[in-house]
């Protein structure tokens, strides 16, 4: 199903500024760069309804086709968007007809399982690409959609991942502060991702169970690359980003406890796991997640130097401590306001023809939280040169029926 792309080594990746550029408008693609942009969503779920809302809401782009592979899923945000119904495509080819039709950006919410598959396709149509995190499941997925950034260049197409945490303001005075050294050089690194377990959602009466799996492939191996992957990849982005680069080895453990027989039955991911990673220059980051109860919530990346503390919490207080104290927020809208952030930069990259390219540092990103499920998996030590020889494909082996 996924496309095979050349093994690159460890150079291929480096981090990324810390945001996007605002751009002002002029002419694109032959139209004023006020003209209305035409966007098309793949994936109807909740968050493919709530991400397309911010579309219309504080750009004026125009939602103008939908695909999905549940009927009543792609009815209900039809009706919300008031897409046509030739404009509505259903089956298992509904991302392709949709990349194919009359439409400048293609927005991916769908399981991260497809995305490479996903992104081809609205490549080959020379669409625009706004997509969620992370954008695969495994190492030869990744380097699909690290090729695809790269063709998204050539054709001057916008190629953008959605990290919300590196789009606010007070995370990128918090990477810069820590970057000219005001916590001293950085030693041990604090990341957890700590929250509630989702409900099993048990879709209608008689549906198909591949289509009931898809909707709860937050907690599946194969759809979602594990919690790690599909959701802690907040906040090892954010390590990433804070130590200036990816591990070079990590180790670890974790499992699944027994749900057996109540409403959070659903799926096969862990719901823990714990992990340490191995940065150059002696830098060392804990990382450590579950979804077993909302009693402690929190996402946090807290980073120890040598003069201070940086404490940074997704969506609640950032600040740092020591020598060079600085109070950056309170609470902070990460989820929300980082989203609407690279909606509108998106956006406006293509009104003013100066295309936006965060691929590396996603894949980098993501890269790392494989890393970390295969070596707490296996229990064992995995560095990043064998990670990235890893030519495994997940495979989910969906039957679903039309």
């Amino acid at each position: 199903m996924l496309h095979t792309t050349t093994p690159e080594r460890r150079g291929f990746l480096k981090s990324a500024a810390a945001g996007l550029l605002i751009l002002k408008p002029q002419t694109a693609f032959g139209s004023q760069a006020n003209s209305t942009i035409e966007v098309g969503l793949v994936g109807c779920g909740g968050r493919g309804n709530w991400i397309t809302a911010f579309f219309p809401e504080f750009t004026g782009a125009r939602v103008v086709a939908l695909a999905d592979v549940m009927k009543d899923h792609l009815d209900s945000t039809s009706t919300k968007f008031k897409v046509e119904a030739s404009r509505s495509y259903y089956g298992p080819d509904a991302f392709r007809e949709l990349s194919n039709s009359k439409l400048d950006a293609v927005i991916l919410e769908t399981p991260p399982y497809y995305r490479p598959l996903h992104v081809g396709a609205a490549l080959d149509a020379g669409k625009h690409l706004y997509m969620a995190k992370p954008v695969a499941v495994d190492v030869p997925g990744c380097k699909t959609i690290l090729e695809g950034g790269k063709r998204a260049k050539a054709k001057g197409l916008s190629y953008l991942i959605d990290f919300q945490s590196r789009a606010q303001p007070v995370f990128q005075e918090a990477a810069a502060r820590i970057h000219r050294g005001d916590i001293g050089k950085p030693a041990l690194t604090q990341v957890y991702y700590h929250a509630g377990r989702p409900s099993k959602d048990k879709g209608t009466p008689g549906m198909d169970p591949g289509q009931q799996r898809m909707m709860n492939f937050y907690m599946d191996k194969v759809l979602g690359g594990d919690i790690i992957v599909e959701q802690n990849i907040h906040v090892i982005d954010i390590a990433n980003w804070y130590l200036g680069g990816h591990p070079l080895k990590a180790t670890g453990t974790g499992g699944r406890t027994d749900w057996s027989g109540t409403p959070f039955d659903a799926g096969d991911a862990w719901d823990h796991f714990q992990v340490t990673f191995w940065y150059p220059d002696g830098r060392h980051a804990d990382f450590n997640s579950h979804q077993l109860t909302n009693t402690s919530s929190d996402l946090c990346v807290r980073c120890f130097g040598t003069k201070g503390t940086a404490d940074t919490h997704y969506g609640g207080l950032v600040q740092i401590l020591g020598e060079n104290k600085w109070k950056g927020a309170d609470k902070d809208p990460t989820f929300r306001d980082g989203a609407i952030a690279n909606v509108k930069t998106f956006i406006e990259s293509i009104r003013a023809g100066k295309p936006v390219n965060n691929a590396e540092v996603a894949v980098e990103s993501n890269l790392t939280a494989i890393l970390g499920r295969n070596a707490a998996y296996q229990e064992r030590v995995i560095t990043w040169d064998e990670l990235m020889k890893d030519t495994h494909r997940l495979e989910a082996d969906l039957k679903l029926r039309w």
